[in-house]
């Protein structure tokens, strides 16, 4: 599929596997809308993808959170206003905290990962559905992860349940939305070395970071499935480094008493 002229959401934008996507789409041809919590991090994400070989002004920002139902529906309908339409949503916004795991964890955190990572999935979805229906052709990407796919320690059980559910709810649009023509893909990448494992227990080592799947990796991943002809769907995608710790371990992986 030409990419061309199309346009793009991304959510979670302002940094990690959300910008490099945005990098790659606007390369590609697309209008790009990146939206985070952060307006100051999101103009420098602008400037960042720019400096990245992004064309000028292909990339634009609206601040957004995403565990705002109303201000999802309010912030959706002024891009496709603005824009016209919405051909391709990637759900990246996703959060998780160094007490995770079920005995550092409460309910109002385990509800705030849930808020985010696959309520606001919904949320921005059910936004822009009716105009893909309408076209009958949309792309609705949901960055899962790895967690989802092969359960494991390593992030605790409110990101955990969040990404398995997250590839649920791919499915689900697919069943029901593939008679429209449009389709979702769960991308579901191990270890990438992004921001968010900042916020890991113990942080790996940049050794450790160099060997992981990279943004760049991810943006091309994002590019390849929207680029795939109209009448392709790409039910789950699973990419991992070739040196997966997940299955190899490491000490910052170790379990916690």
């Amino acid at each position: 599929m030409k990419l061309q002229d199309k346009v793009a959401w991304i959510t979670g934008g302002g940094s990690g596997i959300g910008l490099a996507g945005a990098i790659e789409l606007a390369q590609a041809g697309c209008g790009v809308v990146i939206s985070g919590r952060d307006a100051a991090k999101l103009d420098a994400a602008v400037r960042q993808a720019e400096s990245a070989g992004a064309p000028t002004g292909a990339i634009t920002t609206v601040p957004l959170d995403v565990a705002d139902n109303a201000t999802v529906a309010r912030v959706a309908q002024d891009i496709q206003a603005r824009l016209g339409r919405v051909d391709i949503l990637v759900n990246s916004a996703g959060i998780n905290f160094p007490k995770r795991y079920w005995n550092q964890t409460d309910s109002a955190t385990f509800n705030e990962v849930v808020a985010v990572n696959l309520n606001g999935a919904m949320a921005c979805t059910l936004a822009v559905l009716p105009g893909m229906r309408a076209r009958r052709e949309g792309t609705v990407i949901n960055v899962a992860s790895f967690a989802g796919w092969h359960y494991g320690y390593l992030t605790g059980p409110a990101y955990t349940a969040s990404k398995a559910a997250l590839m649920a709810l791919s499915h689900a649009f697919n069943i029901e939305e593939g008679v429209n023509g449009l389709r979702a893909t769960s991308l579901c990448p191990g270890e990438v070395a992004t921001p968010i494992l900042q916020k890991r227990p113990v942080v790996p080592s940049q050794e450790e970071m160099a060997r992981m799947l990279q943004e760049q990796d991810l943006g091309r991943t994002i590019r390849f499935i929207a680029e795939m002809p109209a009448h392709v769907c790409i039910n789950e995608l699973v990419i991992s480094p070739v040196w997966n710790r997940i299955y190899l371990g490491g000490d910052d992986l170790k379990r916690q008493s």
